[in-house]
């Protein structure tokens, strides 16, 4: 499996992308900067998390606007994967890949701890290597992490199985507790939760790398 990691300035994740992308696949991923109009060829884009352009504006607007993201929607278009983690997920959602819209913590505080995650869906490239219902701890860094979407799309989203991960103690207000969802052609999924900093028992757990071992078996 091929694969790039998008470099915004302020980002502070993409290093860690990295290595867990090298760690599972045994090949480092592109890192690509986020001015550059173009991708190598690649099975999978990834928007790290962080706080790009140090979320002046509203959290993923300005990155949204990066020339590299008309190459990521294309590719996105074409069929190829694409995760977006944290600020990832924010810019999805900017860029209208993911619909709804992340907003402040409902506490409006910083919030950055392991939670407990339902996983809802797993007839997809992302979640194939869980099983539907099992509980995973992946940890949250953010402050604006509250999934927004009026009820006809949030209707849409379950009526569809584009649920992903589901929160089991909601931390930030999310509606309906959503912590992960796919797009329609379920190939762009964005999630708050940090995969990438639980591949490796070192750094506290290993219940990110099925979501890892999903894209590798479904794109390699």
């Amino acid at each position: 499996m091929k694969s790039a990691v998008i470099v915004f300035p302020a980002a502070n994740c993409d290093r860690d992308a990295k290595v867990a992308l090298t760690q599972m696949t045994g090949q480092a991923p592109h890192m690509v900067w986020h001015q550059d109009s173009e991708l190598p060829q690649v099975d999978l884009v990834v928007l790290p998390g962080g706080f790009s352009y140090g979320d002046y504006l509203r959290c993923g607007a300005m990155a949204s606007q990066s020339a590299v993201m008309k190459a990521v929607k294309a590719h996105a278009d074409k069929g190829g994967m694409v995760l977006g983690i944290c600020n990832g997920f924010q810019v999805l959602t900017e860029t209208g890949l993911l619909p709804g819209a992340l907003m402040r913590n409902a506490g409006l505080k910083f919030i950055c701890k392991p939670v407990a995650l339902s996983v809802e869906e797993t007839q997809n490239a992302f979640a194939r290597h869980y099983e539907k219902g099992q509980e995973i701890t992946i940890p949250v860094a953010h402050g604006e992490g509250n999934y927004y979407a009026d009820d006809e799309t949030l209707d849409r989203l379950e009526g569809e199985g584009r649920v992903v991960f589901r929160y089991k103690a909601n931390p930030n207000g999310s509606a309906r507790d959503i912590a992960g969802i796919l797009n329609d052609k379920r190939n762009v999924m964005g999630m708050m939760p940090h995969p990438e900093r639980v591949v490796d028992p070192v750094t506290g757990g290993t219940d990110g790398r099925a979501l890892f071992q999903s894209l590798i078996e479904t794109l390699s």
